[in-house]
């Protein structure tokens, strides 16, 4: 009968509270990139040219899409432009940590039983609505809503765990009495933290303890700040296959959030007892219980907990805004590696606003954009020969340039005015004619890539693929440089590679059982995408 007790009202609920939980995060974070991720990438572009601004700009858009992760990927990729310098970018880094802890806040408030009402209606807007817009609302309403929901079935299960001496023993050891026990929290908190690679939920199920009453509250606060720490190594694991200055991005963040901890530890003690005060204004005294449903709780905790978290990191970039000119000489030095950085080409790098003032300027800067997604369309043939160097994941790569191919016709289009003469409103149609043409080069050349990275070639097979990619390879050299003579006379260059290709087709099918049917599939298929480049 106990053990049913222990799987029913504790590990159900506090396994699947913490599942709602972070799936809530996830939806919340996705429906807000998606709605608004150009959107807040423009604006940090534009507001963080300075350290002062960065902050702002880190804090308020980190606040919104409630991603520190998706924060410093964009930072890293306006950084790798030339966007963004790494003084400010690191000022938005101090920001990310701000914006990150407004979250909290929100988790503080007693929503929860709400929560699955509200998800279920939000749930109901999503998959009747007729638009991308008003779904990826209602996606962000729905993780908003399973947030509370879930951190309200963890709080349950929760609770059972006092009524069980043996694990109120182990528990009550835990307890941040001393700087000993203090540090010992931290580490926990901060490997937990690491291991669910999630601030956020680590917070949250410390929300739970504290309000079932299992762990005291100023226990539940120094677990808070070992997430703080925590969540950094998520980021340093992130960073081991990037670019110099994504680590250059994880040791900022490491750096910030080990020194702050290491400065919070020895004034602790002291700030709970200012903390404690503060309370004053939110309630009360965050350690005295509540009876609800004749069982104690103690809903303030939640509330101490965020409060806390989000004066600590305010505290924080206090403490070592004045230094941001030091961390960049620093890391400088301690982030460079031996490889060149990995290009970024999620971000334009050529369409400024200052070139968007004069025609001339405008169409230099969109053949010089173009040319690189070009550039970097032909990152996916070297995926598909394996080369060292080139992008790892195919899709990662094929995101990126589907957001700048996006980037050059809106910037494109924007050039259209009222009462332009027509010889200038037929340039632009034709800028815009010439990116269509090479986003579809991107787009078979992506099919080449995945398809070969999906299906591994024997002996027979990959001589054959080898060939294709030749052929593809050499077409687009001629095609990406606007210099090359031979790119006058592309028909004529086509028609025997076309041939070739004619070949390449007829030997697959002779092979017969000498080549497995799935490559041979695949070898056809391949020979349908190498067409577009090719011809």
């Amino acid at each position: 009968m106990q053990q049913v007790d222990i799987f029913t009202q504790i590990i159900v609920p506090v396994i699947g509270g913490l599942g709602i939980f972070m799936l809530g995060l996830e939806f919340m974070s996705n429906g807000i990139q998606s709605l608004a991720v150009n959107k807040m990438r423009a604006m940090l572009a534009k507001f963080a040219g300075t350290p002062a601004k960065g902050v702002v700009a880190g804090t308020l858009i980190t606040g919104v899409i409630q991603s520190s992760t998706a924060m410093t990927v964009m930072v890293v990729g306006l950084v790798n432009a030339g966007v963004v310098g790494l003084r400010p970018a690191i000022s938005v880094i101090m920001g990310a940590n701000i914006g990150t802890t407004l979250g909290n806040g929100l988790i503080a408030l007693p929503l929860g039983p709400l929560g699955l009402l509200f998800a279920g209606l939000f749930a109901l807007l999503y998959i009747f609505a007729k638009t991308d817009k008003v779904k990826n609302i209602a996606l962000a309403c729905i993780g908003f809503s399973l947030i509370f929901y879930g951190l309200n079935l963890m709080t349950g299960g929760l609770k059972p765990l006092r009524s069980m001496p043996e694990v109120m023993s182990i528990i009550s050891s835990l307890k941040a009495d001393s700087y000993v026990n203090l540090l010992y929290c931290v580490l926990i908190a901060a490997g937990v933290t690491a291991m669910i690679h999630s601030s956020s939920a680590t917070i949250g199920i410390v929300m739970g303890l504290g309000a079932a009453g299992i762990i005291d509250w100023k226990t539940a606060v120094a677990f808070s700040l070992g997430a703080d720490l925590g969540t950094t190594i998520t980021s340093w694991m992130a960073s081991l296959n990037l670019s110099k200055n994504a680590k250059r991005a994880a040791y900022a963040h490491i750096s910030f959030n080990l020194i702050g901890v290491m400065v919070t530890i020895p004034l602790f003690f002291v700030s709970m007892d200012v903390l404690t005060y503060v309370m004053q204004w939110f309630g009360g005294d965050p350690g005295a219980p509540v009876m609800v449903k004749g069982k104690e709780t103690y809903p303030l905790v939640p509330v101490a907990i965020g409060l806390y978290s989000t004066f600590f990191n305010i505290f924080n970039v206090v403490l070592l805004y004045p230094f941001v000119g030091v961390f960049e000489r620093v890391l400088m030095k301690v982030g460079a590696s031996s490889l060149d950085d990995v290009e970024d080409y999620s971000t334009p790098k050529h369409l400024t606003a200052e070139a968007a003032n004069a025609p001339s300027t405008a169409v230099a800067a969109i053949l010089a954009e173009n040319a690189r997604y070009l550039e970097g369309a032909l990152k996916f043939i070297d995926i598909a020969r394996g080369k060292e160097g080139a992008p790892e994941k195919v899709e990662v790569h094929y995101n990126q340039l589907d957001l700048l191919n996006r980037d050059i016709r809106a910037y494109t289009s924007g050039q259209f005015k009222a009462e332009m003469p027509y010889e200038r409103a037929d340039l632009v149609a034709s800028l815009i004619e010439e990116e269509d043409y090479t986003a579809s080069l991107g787009e078979a050349l992506y099919q080449i890539a995945r398809r070969v990275e999906r299906q591994p070639f024997g002996e027979k097979g990959r001589p054959l693929v080898d060939r294709l990619l030749d052929q593809v390879s050499d077409a687009m050299r001629i095609v990406a440089d606007p210099a090359s003579a031979r790119r006058d006379n592309l028909s004529a260059e086509a028609a025997p590679r076309v041939a070739q290709l004619g070949e390449l087709r007829a030997e697959a099918l002779r092979l017969n059982g000498s080549l497995p049917w799935v490559e041979r599939g695949a070898i056809l298929a391949l020979l349908g995408s190498a067409s577009a480049p090719t011809s």
